[in-house]
């Protein structure tokens, strides 16, 4: 009775947690969306111009909508098999919600004016860290043994794999953008899918192997 309760106050609190990273997402999402800026024109052409010249920040948004979308679908994969929670999962789960509070001052950063560099790397540096801090957090729940009864979920690998993907491709753009022009750095973002798709290749024929 004891051990049923102490599993049940500890799957109370990773829903509590998984509760709490859903709202801090919807507000990430929510600034995301107050930094648009709004066309102006007192004719259809005029407002088609505007729509134009906004069309970098528009780009952006839906950029860093999809992006966090695929953060908050990750962490809704796996944060349902959680059954208990230690201080260090709580920390590096904060981690991870900071950096996708951060999301809507990067998009901002990266559509602004001046060196592109400095800028492209602001925002792909906050993907690293949220694709790290999300990898340390599968770690850390297998690490802890914090899942349910059994050996942990094949999703925990995908996800794993997927997020230490990510973090190389948008850390190898970084460099990139200093080395050559925006286009190569924008590249190796577009580079993104088939990285992962060769990733999940590789490890659908791992488990014959093992």
């Amino acid at each position: 009775m004891t051990t049923q309760t102490g599993d049940a106050i500890g799957k109370a609190a990773a829903e509590r947690l998984g509760i709490f990273a859903d709202a801090v997402i919807a507000i990430a999402l929510t600034l995301l969306a107050l930094d648009l800026p709004i066309p102006h024109g007192d004719t259809t052409g005029a407002m088609l111009s505007s729509i134009s010249a906004h069309g970098k920040e528009y780009l952006a948004f839906a950029l860093s909508f999809v992006v966090i979308s695929a953060h908050w679908r990750a962490h809704h994969e796996i944060f349902p098999y959680v059954r208990s929670l230690n201080g260090r999962l709580i920390s590096l789960t904060l981690a991870w919600l900071f950096m996708q509070v951060l999301m809507p001052f990067a998009t901002r950063v990266i559509t602004a004016e001046g060196a592109f560099p400095p800028r492209f790397s602001v925002y792909a540096m906050v993907q690293v860290l949220a694709s790290a801090s999300f990898a340390l957090i599968i770690r850390e729940i297998r690490r802890g043994h914090l899942y349910g009864t059994g050996g942990p979920p094949k999703v925990f690998a995908q996800s794993l794999t997927r997020s230490v993907c990510l973090a190389a491709v948008f850390g190898i753009s970084v460099p990139v953008s200093f080395l050559t022009d925006d286009t190569a750095a924008y590249l190796c973002w577009l580079a993104a899918p088939v990285v992962l798709a060769v990733a999940r290749r590789v490890q659908d024929h791992r488990p014959s192997a093992t």
